[in-house]
């Protein structure tokens, strides 16, 4: 029988594989450049690249922009699961500040968010949503999220200003389970949850934001909180690296249904 030959890309993600998988290289430590692997595997330029490119689609290692290449802190991906992450018992979860916070403590990491917190107009989108004319004003929280050290997501919030103005929705610190808590404090508490998903590649200032490159793309998710009388509160527009994060939903379909 004829042996075949597995291409270089796929032999040498492997043995980078197998070494992340055994702990030679630590999570967030550092992997050679490419120039470095391309040298030491006597391979092409672009097919070093090309390695690197098969182990961070699979979410274990991430490129950092004029820094390197590096071991993921988070083998694998994040998971977010868009069914029971707003259950307020989760996003509420040992004191954590929201969803993400939760999300982020039960893989063993700090969360950590750089906010600004301003009253701007709207994109033209969002203000539809709310359902507030396009020149009225909201309130933003525009975050860079952070698990331990490492970005994982921007996101940017947006609430009808006769909601949130004036009350802890202006504050760094939103408290306990977050802003879909003080919004339920101040009744306007969120009873159904509509997201789109799309795929696309970042803007220059999310790339940035996020570490990443141009090339690579990212999640953009738009969340939408609805109250019991489908008012929408709360517009989220989240933009996350897929080679970071996988997605999940689950709902009950009928099951008397042939």
């Amino acid at each position: 029988m004829q042996e075949v030959k597995v291409p270089k890309i796929q032999r040498l993600a492997a043995e980078l594989r197998a070494k992340i998988q055994e702990g030679v290289y630590a999570p967030g430590s550092a992997l050679p450049k490419v120039r470095e692997l391309q040298e030491s595997e006597g391979v092409a330029y672009q097919t070093a690249r090309d390695v690197y490119r098969v182990l961070e689609d699979e979410g274990l290692i991430i490129s950092r922009r004029g820094e390197g290449t590096f071991v993921s802190p988070i083998l694998g991906k994040i998971h977010r699961d868009g069914t029971g992450r707003y259950i307020k018992r989760a996003r509420e979860e040992s004191g954590a500040r929201g969803a993400f916070a939760a999300e982020i403590a039960r893989l063993g990491m700090t969360s950590t968010a750089s906010t600004a917190i301003s009253r701007e107009r709207p994109p033209k989108q969002v203000a539809r949503i709310l359902g507030i004319h396009h020149a009225a004003k909201t309130l933003v929280r525009a975050r860079v999220m952070r698990a331990d050290a490492t970005v994982v997501q921007v996101a940017t919030s947006y609430f009808p200003g006769d909601v949130a103005f004036g009350t802890q929705l202006e504050q760094q610190d939103t408290g306990d389970g977050g802003s879909k808590s003080r919004l339920a404090d101040l009744g306007y508490q969120q009873v159904r949850i509509r997201e789109s998903v799309d795929v696309r590649l970042p803007t220059k200032q999310e790339a940035e934001a996020l570490g990443t490159s141009a090339d690579r793309m990212v999640y953009e998710i738009t969340h939408v909180g609805l109250t019991e009388d489908d008012r929408a509160v709360e517009v989220c527009v989240h933009v996350m690296p897929v080679t970071l994060w996988s997605l999940s939903y689950e709902w009950p379909i009928d099951q008397t249904a042939v």
